[in-house]
């Protein structure tokens, strides 16, 4: 049975989860399990939060992996605008790198997941021997600039008194 330390705060506009899994296929479905919870439970959407938590604990599972350390799970919720994900591991001189694999891999699409739903994403490497991947999900869309009317004159339609 996996051991884990959490804490939620609920006081504060920022709330955080943490969790500590053994760095096993299961650790790594319960980061998934855990994290949908929590956001649920904070009233957050589930996705794409989910599936980046997948990845990253994947990740640690798979390519951090050191036979005795557990990886964590850190989820922070700043004024449920920001969602912060991170998973750090102890293999820190080991960092991701996101690129293409062969179209005919079985793996190595992690990273390209996560680039392509999260809005920022990187590596914070320390202190010794560990390192972080944190994505963040903007949970607000930020406006749309209004863009002015065109005048191209190749779109206009004239109107028939127009000829």
């Amino acid at each position: 049975m996996n051991q884990h330390i959490t804490r939620t705060e609920r006081s504060t506009p920022t709330r955080q989860f943490i969790v500590r899994l053994f760095p096993t296929g299961r650790g790594a479905r319960l980061a998934r399990v855990f994290a949908t919870a929590r956001l649920s439970d904070w009233g957050l959407p589930t996705d794409p939060a989910a599936h980046i938590v997948a990845e990253l604990a994947a990740n640690a599972a798979v390519h951090g992996r050191v036979p005795g350390r557990s990886f964590q799970l850190r989820l922070t919720a700043r004024r449920d605008q920001l969602l912060r994900i991170e998973v750090t591991d102890t293999l820190g001189e080991r960092l991701p790198v996101a690129s293409a694999p062969d179209h005919d891999a079985e793996s190595g699409r992690g990273l390209l997941i996560v680039e392509a739903l999260a809005n920022r994403w990187g590596v914070d490497v320390g202190p010794v021997p560990r390192k972080t991947i944190w994505a963040e999900i903007d949970l607000v869309p930020r406006p749309l600039h209004r863009v002015a009317e065109s005048r191209d004159p190749v779109s206009r339609v004239p109107a028939p008194h127009d000829a």
